[in-house]
């Protein structure tokens, strides 16, 4: 039992993490101590206000039947991926992709000792794999830590990649009702710490899904007064 790190075809060593990812998010994904810090169960379901269980778990139900080869485009903290795991039948087959290697060395720890499961540092806004080539995919609150033009480009890619009749599920912020307690509160700390957060209190995420690949929306469902998305994708 033993997961592969495969690095991108035709380039040597480890890609670079980008720019805004270093600048962003070096305090929560980037810098090793940030790993010794957040991967703690208890502290990413309290980031996300006690709901991480309930995202997880509508998120992998949502996926529908884990059989074929499945994808998660990029490392969460906390239990995702191993629930994930343990949810595939016999003949599946889980590919996870994150662009910082330390990530890919943490979910390795994690993993150890699982069978089924390849990690790749690739780059989510070009991923270098086939067309058609995943059951399905998931993408568990990763757009808002991106630039619009790199979500506009993650989105494509994940629907790219995943067959005809596959689903793309996507779980992450919401802007909240006003009548909402953190909508007041909350904003603010995003705006500080997460600002390509506040995209999607501003628009829909329709807004940067591509016009050149035929899928449909199968279902939105928001969690928690609105704060939170779950929304499913249909590759056509």
């Amino acid at each position: 039992m033993k997961q592969e790190l495969a690095q991108e075809p035709g380039l040597p060593g480890v890609l670079s993490v980008p720019r805004y990812l270093q600048e962003v998010y070096w305090w929560a994904y980037v810098h090793p101590n940030a790993i010794r810090v957040f991967e703690r169960q208890w502290l990413v379901n309290a980031i996300l206000w006690g709901n991480f269980s309930k995202l997880r778990d509508a998120a992998l139900q949502a996926l529908g039947p884990l059989q074929g080869r499945m994808l998660q485009i990029a490392c969460v903290y906390g239990d995702l991926t191993a629930r994930l795991a343990d949810g595939m039948s016999q003949a599946a087959s889980l590919d996870v992709v994150d662009i910082v290697p330390a990530q890919i060395s943490n979910l390795q720890r994690k993993l150890a000792g699982r069978s089924g499961i390849t990690l790749f540092q690739r780059d989510s806004a070009s991923l270098g794999f086939a067309d058609n080539s995943y059951a399905g995919a998931l993408l568990f609150f990763l757009l808002h830590e991106q630039p619009q033009t790199v979500r506009r480009q993650t989105l494509a890619e994940a629907l790219r990649v995943t067959a005809p009749g596959g689903r793309v599920v996507i779980a992450d912020y919401h802007c909240p009702s006003r009548w909402h307690p953190l909508y007041y509160l909350f904003r603010p700390v995003l705006a500080l710490l997460e600002p390509y957060a506040l995209d999607l209190w501003r628009n829909d995420i329709s807004r940067w899904m591509p016009e050149n690949i035929r899928f449909h929306i199968e279902s939105r469902r928001t969690f928690f007064g609105g704060l939170y998305q779950l929304v499913v994708l249909v590759r056509e």
